[in-house]
């Protein structure tokens, strides 16, 4: 029997053991196993495609030879991303060594990929693996391709630069930070209301369905990203709130637990990579500070890079997302 005709109770999971085991610990493995599949399609919709289209941004997410995921975002007029058909996508994007994702992408690489209109709030994810990757660009063959909701979103549009606000024609050279990170990059995780994480199934993922690299949005209040400094370095808390409940992120984590967070200077285009090794805590006291969280994810801090002026975009002053309202609303009454 082939895979095409095997009944749906027999179909290859579309979700891997790490994300099957935070389904069963949260009590809807069941429910996810049913819809999986449907969710979690082999190609992109149309409706996803004409988004990744008109985007200007697209969030990228891929290894190193180490096995450490990172994260980036690139730029371009809208329409340097193209899906000439549901299962290709072809992003006009040159290889560069000051971009950790660029620098390490080649033909046959997992890559995870994110489409993300803040202003709407619209985002659609794509995981694939490089088809080639040349001076034409980057070409990506679909092997998961799913939608998420508008949760969490910091409503913010972005906007091209005026003349005035030209960039310097040789672009600044990345700052490597190391463990400590600096007092400038610091300020930036303090005031951050967004950031995105890139994680793996495995430090080398296979071929099923299910393996694979991803990139994934999180939003919070500004500050909700915390900051502790030690002897022992850097850790970054941030609450995990209600979601789609695929885990897609969380379960990668618990099988590789190294993640890639990205963090966007909204007000000079500065991107900051950061390499983290993560723990995830579930107790209520670890969630205290954050209500409407369900758990904790820590990053202990392994390396920094900062790319001063990496985007030639700006954005506008976020407008919140209302579900934090909601939960702050929640908090209080349960405290009286």
């Amino acid at each position: 029997m082939t895979a095409a005709t095997q009944p749906l109770d027999m179909a290859p999971d579309a979700f891997h053991a790490g994300e099957q085991a935070l389904q069963a610990r949260v009590g809807v493995r069941e429910r996810m196993a049913a819809a999986g599949p449907m969710l979690l399609r082999d190609h992109m919709p149309d409706q996803h495609r004409e988004l990744f289209e008109k985007l200007p941004t697209l969030l990228l997410a891929a290894l190193d030879a180490a096995g450490q995921p990172w994260a980036t975002m690139v730029a371009g007029a809208p329409g340097f991303v193209h899906t000439p058909d549901m299962r290709r996508m072809q992003i006009n994007v040159q290889p560069g060594a000051a971009d950790p994702v660029l620098a390490r992408l080649a033909s046959g690489s997992p890559v995870g990929v994110l489409g993300l209109e803040p202003h709407t709030r619209r985002r659609n994810r794509m995981n694939g693996r490089v088809a080639a990757f040349n001076n034409e660009g980057i070409a990506i063959d679909v092997v998961q391709s799913f939608g998420n909701c508008p949760k969490y979103i910091q409503a913010r549009e972005p906007l091209a630069l005026a003349p005035s606000q030209a960039l310097p024609p040789h672009p600044s050279a990345p700052q490597p930070l190391g463990p400590a990170l600096d007092a400038a990059t610091l300020a930036l995780l303090a005031r951050s209301d967004t950031l995105f994480i890139a994680s793996a199934s495995a430090a080398r993922p296979g071929l099923a369905r299910s393996d694979g690299v991803d990139i994934s949005h999180r939003g919070g209040e500004p500050g909700f990203v915390q900051v502790a400094q030690t002897e022992q370095g850097i850790t970054l808390s941030m609450p995990d709130y209600p979601g789609n409940q695929f885990f897609n992120t969380l379960g990668n984590l618990a099988q590789h637990p190294l993640a890639g967070l990205l963090f966007v200077d909204y007000d000079s285009g500065g991107l900051l990579h950061v390499a983290a090794e993560t723990e995830l805590l579930w107790d209520a006291t670890a969630c205290a500070p954050w209500p409407g969280a369900l758990r904790v994810l820590r990053f202990k801090v392994l390396e920094g890079l900062w790319r001063p002026h990496a985007l030639p975009l700006r954005w506008t002053a976020p407008v919140a997302a209302p579900q934090f309202r909601v939960m702050r609303e929640r908090a209080a009454v349960t405290a009286l």
